[in-house]
């Protein structure tokens, strides 16, 4: 197998590992409230698991400024706001606040408007060129290097939109921006139309009995997501059960054998690794042993797009459509 892995991977080990004793906690509380697991993706550390708490929003969608979400408080209605997550940079497009975004992290390439915007390295974020930028709002999904202690000395207000915990929490997400942005309206009007379209997907899905289970690949060294998930939860709603469930107890994101994959025998494989390690339905296929897998034989193999599988913004729409289309092609020829 080969030793090349996703930015993902690269970033829960290491995002797991320094943030487990404080995230523990704040997961706990979530699935005692029914909100699903912590999410995983793309964006600036590609989401590991991290503090999901909702954040009340204090005032009514349209209202006027000040207007506070969770800790943070804005006195009037930002004008120049630098998105330090690709999540974030493709909800503030999505809601109609995309014009008053003046800069970028280097994931952030969607939507096309964000290819002529300064881009900041997201890993290590220069302090120096955000606040050479004036924003009067930066919005981030994970910290690194304290960046938020360093903007607040600056007096730059910072709003941490975590990886959220299930589709429910995009909603609240989108909303929240939408309240911070002065686009209240807009987000509401955006996360009902959404809405509609992923109840119009998850409704035309037939579950079968037994579940379809699937593999989800996130890079070739077979890292994958549970149930308990992000990404796991959206999958649920279709209908689909993961083969990492269960497979190392209290690790979301586990490390699968290709034996444990072939024993298992998925209905389904998801391809989150098409962009950044060249995977592909012949790759899978070429791989010693694959070929007596099911979804290998019957075609049953999906590329997804790494960007949209790996981000938890307005696009999920067209990850669950692609996966609906999977289950409807599994399902016929069964």
């Amino acid at each position: 197998m080969a030793a090349r892995q996703s930015l993902f991977t690269r970033v829960v080990r290491a995002t797991l590992t320094k943030k487990a004793a404080r995230v523990a906690p704040v997961v706990a509380v979530a699935f005692g409230l029914g909100l699903g697991a912590a999410a995983c993706g793309d964006d600036t550390p590609q989401e590991a698991a991290v503090d999901t708490t909702v954040a009340d929003v204090t005032t009514t969608m349209a209202a006027a400024f000040p207007v506070t979400v969770g800790e943070l408080t804005l006195d009037a209605e930002p004008q120049r706001v630098v998105s330090m997550s690709a999540t974030a940079t493709e909800m503030l497009f999505a809601i109609g606040a995309g014009d008053k975004v003046v800069a970028v992290d280097n994931f952030s390439n969607f939507p096309a408007e964000v290819d002529s915007l300064p881009k900041i390295d997201a890993y290590e974020p220069s302090v120096e060129a955000i606040s050479e930028l004036e924003p009067d709002l930066v919005i981030i999904s994970y910290d690194p290097g304290n960046l938020v202690e360093q903007l607040n000395a600056l007096s730059i207000p910072v709003f941490t939109a975590y990886a959220v915990m299930n589709l429910d929490g995009v909603y609240e997400q989108m909303e929240q921006l939408g309240a911070l942005t002065g686009q209240g309206d807009a987000a509401a009007d955006a996360v009902a139309t959404m809405r509609a379209e992923v109840k119009t997907i998850i409704d035309g899905v037939t579950v079968q009995d037994p579940p379809l289970t699937y593999f989800y690949e996130l890079d070739p060294t077979l890292y994958s997501v549970t149930s308990n998930t992000f990404i796991g939860s959206v999958m649920s709603q279709l209908g689909l059960v993961s083969i990492a469930d269960g497979v190392q107890e209290g690790n979301d994101y586990p490390q699968l054998s290709a034996e444990v994959i072939v024993e298992k025998d998925p209905d389904i494989i998801f391809l989150a690794d098409v962009k950044c390690c060249a995977q592909s339905a012949a790759t899978v296929a070429a791989r010693e042993g694959w070929g007596a897998l099911g979804a290998v034989s019957n075609g049953n193999i999906v590329e997804l797009d790494d960007d949209i599988a790996s981000r938890w913004g307005p696009r999920l729409v067209d990850l669950l459509a692609q996966v609906a289309a999977a289950i409807a092609k599994v399902s016929a020829g069964s």
